[in-house]
């Protein structure tokens, strides 16, 4: 339902809802979550101006009311980190598209595994290119919470926060700058977990292992202490670091080493760290695809994931290491992260792909999707690319243009796709062994 003014907003929340102010009583939760939700969130995203900032507002505080909060996830990390919880990798889910009925699968299958730790999150390329401010993607994982009866903590997480390496050449301080405008805005939106990414920057032509990650440890800890200063008071949002890019060389305990010591010394005393290490162990953002469109296997360096995470935890108390680019890992892959200690495993294209590849999913729809792409994204086609090559690179390209369109789907298309969706969860849960954390994160998070 679009809200063409606020008073029609408020009338359509009447006896739902009480607001007062700088809080919100919920009358009925019945119907709040039979409609009015989904009433807000769609103004929350397609409503504009001032409906936009009032139905977000309203969503923050219905879920505050319900137990519901955007949170750090800093303290179950401390404790990976002390040995104290252990045998269990948290998935960490972006989001493209179809957002709100994502999360909603998500919240669902969560429930039935009973997991507390899974992470909602969005890249800042991804912000670019689906149209998605850090400030709509948290109202749509709060409304999901709402709708599907969520209670307790949300994690949402700011991934990929990443060093341009061109422009940061041209102008070092310009570039943080912009980063830091960027982790700003997402931290006030509620995005209490922040992946700072300036692997980009690693200097590979210098001899010196610690040379090599200068860049890349400076500038993670001036970040660092960017949000410390900025993060709310009672909150410590929980910061990543990355010491190799995904798609590059494998990482080295070398590598790791290297960068902390050179990240604490830059660190002001007191100010508090990292919590958890991203590396590359050979997958790649996406997967690789094949001219007949169809995935590359892949090989994970799992013994580089055990090996790292246990220098991290044991020398630093870290979480352990971080895997990216692994949605599109054959099934079998999945078990084995928590059996080797990764601390957290991001996921992203697979879920993607379930979508435009579903057969519920509108074929008119994803034809004008793809004329759309092969107009306005020409030069994304390298030569030898076949159009499978071309539409698998570009696709995710498509979520933003097409956002509104994509949202407005049938009721029963959604339904359809929610259902694949949540399948799909469930069975990340449980061999990523994050089902029944729920416990853990009562006990840390709170």
């Amino acid at each position: 339902m679009e809200y063409k003014t606020l008073g029609n907003m408020q009338d359509a929340l009447k006896g739902i809802i009480k607001d007062r102010s700088h809080s919100v009583e919920v009358l009925d939760e019945a119907r709040l979550c039979a409609g009015a939700v989904d009433g807000l969130i769609y103004n929350a995203v397609f409503g504009g101006g001032e409906i936009t900032a009032e139905a977000r507002r309203l969503l923050r505080l219905t879920g505050l009311a319900l137990g519901i909060r955007s949170a750090s996830i800093q303290g179950l990390y401390e404790a990976m980190g002390r040995g104290e919880c252990a045998g269990f990798t948290v998935p960490a889910i972006n989001i493209r598209g179809l957002t709100y009925d994502t999360a909603r699968a998500v919240f669902r299958a969560a429930k039935k595994a009973k997991s507390g730790a899974f992470i909602f999150e969005i890249a800042k390329s991804e912000i670019a290119y689906t149209n998605q401010t850090p400030a709509e993607y948290t109202a749509c994982i709060i409304a999901a919470a709402v709708k599907e009866g969520h209670r307790g903590p949300v994690f949402i997480q700011g991934d990929h926060f990443q060093i341009n390496a061109k422009k940061y050449v041209k102008d070092r301080d310009a570039e943080i700058n912009d980063l830091k405008k960027l982790i700003k805005e997402a931290v006030e939106a509620g995005f209490y977990n922040i992946d700072i990414d300036a692997s980009t920057v690693v200097d590979l032509t210098k001899d010196d292992v610690s040379e090599q990650q200068r860049p890349n440890f400076e500038t993670t800890a001036a970040l660092t202490e960017h949000i410390r200063k900025i993060e709310p008071k009672g909150v410590t949002v929980s910061v990543g670091g990355e010491i190799g890019e995904v798609g590059g060389k494998n990482s080295t305990e070398e590598e790791l080493k290297a960068f902390m010591a050179g990240f604490l010394a830059c660190l002001p005393k007191g100010v508090k760290g990292i919590s958890k290490l991203s590396i590359q162990t050979g997958t790649a953002h996406g997967g690789v695809v094949l001219k007949d469109g169809t995935m590359a296997k892949v090989k994970v360096d799992f013994d580089t994931i055990e090996r790292l995470s246990r220098v991290a935890r044991a020398s630093y108390g870290l979480a352990g290491v971080v895997q990216h680019g692994a949605s599109t890992l054959p099934d079998d892959a999945f078990d084995i992260f928590p059996k080797r200690g990764t601390a957290e495993v991001h996921l992203a294209t697979g879920f993607q792909n379930m979508l435009y590849d579903s057969p519920a999913f509108p074929q008119d729809l994803k034809k004008e999707i793809y004329r759309h792409l092969a107009e306005k994204h020409p030069d994304e086609r390298k030569e030898g690319d076949t159009e499978e090559q071309f539409i698998y690179k570009t696709r995710k390209k498509g979520f933003g243009p097409f956002k509104e369109r994509i949202w407005n789907m049938e009721p029963s298309v959604k339904t359809r796709l929610g259902a694949e969706l949540e399948e799909r969860f469930g069975l990340l849960f449980s061999k990523l062994n994050a089902g029944s954390t729920v416990q853990y994160v009562k006990k840390w998070v709170g």
